[in-house]
């Protein structure tokens, strides 16, 4: 082994033994790369000096040439442990691949039908004396396979899977839930978070623990606390019945080391309607530390409170050891939409720099009491904008301009956190970051925490909706403006890419179509059991009727005025690019031990603008970046569906690839047989591009020479 070489496995070492890691330097053995999910490989083999040779080693296109979905996003970060990947495809498939070639070695097809949401983000391994196990979910079951063969475990839970919807206090018919990023391990324990529904009738985002050995229940901790638990006094006192979210369906960390496992919680529900629930809703918008053995809480450290603006924390926490001239200090980094980092001691939960409690605009909506005061980070310095005036409109061209503009004028004037009133205003960053679940890649070589960003504006508005309750429609209409109409719009004309217009919808489905549709979710869209058949019958009624121009305007004159949502309306020029100045997104290197931002560069390109002549604006991106020894900083996430290597000293563009469909994912690095690879799963099915299948794997070329087939694993 090279002297270099051992500083730098020595450096990763002594970094993962804190974080209570497995020390895997050939593998990637768990999403994030390790428990700590640091995104960070000792590997080395590609390097700088190297990385313009890679070439495609292999290309697994999972799906075997079967149709692919058009919404899916397949944001898969594989992992390898002992050479071989484990992964998924759009179909909800689970495979293993010989990791050197590709080639297959078992596929799983989960015999499930309606799933919902397709979002994948990848699959747990464990290993003990029960054998080795892949756990996975699929729709709401937590399912576990023989690692070696792909069989089910008919041993773990019944038949192989355990129902997530069961044991959260609410009847299993009515709850929607699933898990798109995996669970953790802490010893025979898997550890689940969830994905719920985003409005009325939503269920509760409790953390829980399962034994992997037979899928039982271990623990459960109550993310909207039951009496006499801490922080039921910051909700409405039955609150705990009948209130959804605060759940952790980005990813979950874990301190081996200490026992601990570090849970990042979203919004309650319903998101921009917080009038049934007064108060500081804790544990939503939390990172909460638990004992990993017991659930009990450790520590919290609330970053909103009373969200109204669905700024949930949207990655798994990056556990760090950061180096200093004070010595050494265990911290958690988390990643926000808010387009801030973050950065608490591991141990205690208080923030390594001062983090000051401001005075925040009050709610003009009728019923809402919004938090007076929120958290505002100064320190680390933010990764995304923070203030947006005139001044900061986009200015690509005269046209783009003017046409923002005019949107512009129409807003209130901009401040931190203000709440969604019924004047239209701008938040910014938008709905989906800053940060997203992609999250960050910390340096233990450099104390340098990298994380991508979006920075694109949206427009906010709650608007009042008199609804006739005598009328035929009236039911239907009030249950889709509070369900619905935030994703698909008060007209019905959806939210491009994110969601898909309804007008036409008697053309291309039946009213019993549509049932099924809401009932089981679709794509993107979660299912709603918790809607009684009767109010589901006269949400499909509405919908038919508004698309034909049949709606019943009659009545007894009875109205109820509803305060809903006016839907996810981007912030954008005539051509669907972001009103603010560029860049649109962004790629940064904060250094932990000091907060400063080291290097920020725009992340991504849009070619037409750039053959007009606009210097590259960075695009909007989901997936996070993977850290080298190797001097390397490898990111895919863009929609201009590349693949990029930059050095990560400097933030230069050494390398880049386009990729078959978009890498909205994040990539992996390992080593078989002494030759590194790095691959990544090209997804596509988001902001409006193609959707993919393919996993591709690329190293240097076979037979280098033995300088550049080094790795600190040697």
């Amino acid at each position: 082994m090279k002297p270099g070489v051992a500083f730098a496995s020595g450096l990763l070492l002594a970094a993962l033994s804190t974080a209570g890691s497995a020390t895997d330097f050939h593998g990637w053995r768990t999403y994030g790369g390790d428990s700590g999910n640091t995104h960070y490989s000792a590997l080395q083999q590609i390097n700088r000096d190297n990385v313009a040779e890679l070439q495609i080693a292999w290309r697994y296109d999972s799906a075997r040439g079967a149709a692919l979905p058009a919404t899916s996003e397949l944001q898969v970060n594989p992992i390898v442990v002992d050479d071989v990947l484990y992964g998924r495809n759009p179909l909800y498939n689970v495979f293993a691949l010989d990791a050197k070639t590709g080639t297959e070695l078992w596929s799983f097809d989960p015999p499930l039908t309606h799933v919902g949401l397709s979002n994948m983000r990848g699959v747990t391994y464990w290993q003990g004396e029960a054998g080795k196990r892949i756990l996975f979910t699929t729709g709401h079951y937590l399912m576990a396979l023989d690692a070696t063969t792909g069989k089910p475990v008919t041993g773990f839970g019944e038949n192989g899977r355990v129902d997530l919807r069961a044991g959260l206090g609410r009847d299993l018919q009515q709850v929607a839930i699933n898990a798109p990023s995996p669970g953790v391990i802490f010893d025979d324990l898997i550890i689940m978070g969830s994905a719920v529904t985003e409005s009325q009738g939503a269920a509760p985002g409790d953390i829980r623990a399962y034994r992997v050995k037979d899928g039982s229940l271990a623990w459960t901790f109550h993310t909207i606390p039951h009496p006499g638990e801490t922080g039921h006094e910051t909700w409405p006192a039955d609150a705990w019945k009948t209130a959804g979210g605060a759940n952790a369906w980005a990813g979950l960390s874990v301190d081996n080391d200490r026992g601990i496992v570090y849970v990042p919680t979203g919004s309650p529900t319903p998101d921009f309607d917080g009038s049934q629930r007064a108060g500081a809703n804790l544990f939503g918008n939390t990172i909460i530390a638990l004992n990993a053995r017991n659930g009990e809480r450790l520590w919290h450290y609330q970053t909103v409170h009373h969200d109204l603006w669905d700024r949930d924390l949207s990655s798994a926490p990056t556990l760090a050891t950061v180096t200093s001239a004070t010595g050494k200090r265990d911290v958690l980094a988390q990643a926000s939409k808010q387009g801030v980092l973050y950065l608490l001691d591991r141990d205690t939960g208080k923030p390594v720099f001062p983090i000051e409690e401001v005075p925040v605009p009050a709610s003009n909506i009728p019923g809402e009491k919004a938090y007076p005061t929120q958290p505002r980070v100064t320190l680390p310095e933010p990764f995304s904008r923070q203030t947006f005036s005139a001044d900061d409109l986009s200015d690509i061209n005269p046209e783009a301009h003017a046409y923002v503009k005019k949107q512009f004028e129409d807003t209130e004037e901009f401040a931190y956190m203000r709440p969604p009133g019924q004047k239209k205003s701008v938040l910014f960053p938008g709905f989906y970051g800053g940060a997203n679940w992609g999250g960050g890649a910390f340096d233990p070589q450099s104390n340098l925490y990298y994380i991508n960003a979006i920075e694109a504006p949206h427009i906010v508005q709650i608007q009042a909706v008199e609804v006739d309750k005598g009328s035929t429609h009236g039911r239907g209409e009030l249950i889709f403006r509070q369900q619905c109409s935030g994703c698909h719009g008060l007209e019905m004309q959806g939210f491009y890419p994110y969601a898909p217009a309804l007008t036409g919808i008697a053309k291309r489905s039946s009213k019993r179509d549509a049932m099924a549709v809401i009932r089981a979710g679709k794509g993107r869209m979660m299912p709603f059991p918790q809607l009684a058949r009767h109010d589901l019958e006269a949400l499909v009624d509405y919908v038919f009727a508004f698309d034909a121009n049949e709606l019943d305007t009659g009545g007894n004159g009875e109205t109820e005025t509803a305060y809903v949502f006016a839907g996810y309306n981007d912030f954008v020029d005539q051509r669907f690019y972001p009103a603010v100045k560029p860049p649109w997104g962004t790629l940064t290197a904060i250094n932990l031990a000091t907060g400063k931002r080291v290097w920020q560069i725009p992340l991504g390109e849009y070619e037409q603008l750039s053959k007009e002549g606009v210097p590259i604006t960075g695009t909007r991106n989901f997936g996070g970046p993977v850290v080298t020894a190797g001097g390397l900083l490898i990111i895919a996430a863009t929609s201009d569906e590349k693949l990029r290597v930059f050095d990560k000293h400097s933030g230069e563009l050494l390398w880049q690839y386009t990729l078959p469909a978009a890498g909205y994912a994040t990539p992996a690095t390992y080593s078989v047989d002494g030759r590194q690879f790095i691959v990544v799963t090209c997804s596509g099915g988001k902001l409006g591009t193609p959707t993919g299948d393919s996993y591709i794997a690329f190293a240097l070329p076979d037979g280098s020479s033995e300088r550049e087939r080094s790795t600190s694993a040697d």
